[in-house]
């Protein structure tokens, strides 16, 4: 599929860590396609840490798509009525805003753009990135999995010995995931394999 003229909004949440690495992902997206709008949780938006300043991944995220960020529920709720996306990308999706979508909670950026988006019977694709996947947050996985214009990007357990509960999302799929979501199809298998040395090194 050509996503040259495809409206993409980017959704991004407070996983730091899996942020760094999706980075070289965003910028492929942005490569084969003219219209990404990234939209930051408040987390994204205001925490300082260990991976990086708020300031520096506004400049980065904003440097890349070539586009302001939504950064509030108010403007975030403008997607529904403008009718802003073809597809809404929330990735990485922590498993604090995926329990919240799950149970229809729409008190963040992140949350209002899900809602917002669905109502106009449009796909959101996640891609999960949490450390109780398969705890307290396997459920809310499980619900989503079977909702109507919600899809995966596939995902696998990070590390099953030191973290079992721990799941991710293949980032190297998202041109791919995005492809599939578009023609209302969830990209199989949806429980992957951990990336081989090559897939991390490209």
């Amino acid at each position: 599929m050509n996503l040259k003229n495809i409206k993409i909004g980017l959704a991004i949440t407070g996983s730091f860590c899996t942020l760094n690495s999706f980075l070289p992902q965003i910028k492929a997206l942005c490569a084969v396609c003219d219209n990404v709008t990234p939209i930051f949780s408040e987390s994204v938006s205001k925490l300082e840490t260990r991976f990086s300043t708020a300031d520096e991944r506004k400049t980065i995220l904003e440097g890349i798509t070539g586009r302001p960020a939504i950064t509030s529920i108010v403007s975030a709720e403008e997607i529904g009525p403008g009718k802003l996306f073809d597809i809404l990308v929330i990735a990485p999706c922590t498993g604090n805003t995926l329990a919240k979508i799950a149970n229809a909670i729409t008190d963040t950026t992140t949350t209002m753009a899900a809602k917002a988006h669905l109502r106009n019977n449009r796909p959101v694709l996640i891609g999960l990135s949490t450390n109780d996947g398969l705890g307290a947050n396997a459920r809310n996985l499980g619900f989503l999995l079977n909702i109507k214009n919600i899809y995966f990007i596939p995902f696998y357990q990070d590390d099953p010995a030191l973290k079992p509960k721990s799941i991710t999302f293949k980032d190297n799929l998202l041109i791919e995931s995005i492809a599939s979501a578009l023609n209302n199809e969830q990209i199989q298998p949806v429980i992957s394999q951990p990336p081989t040395a090559d897939e991390f090194n490209n």
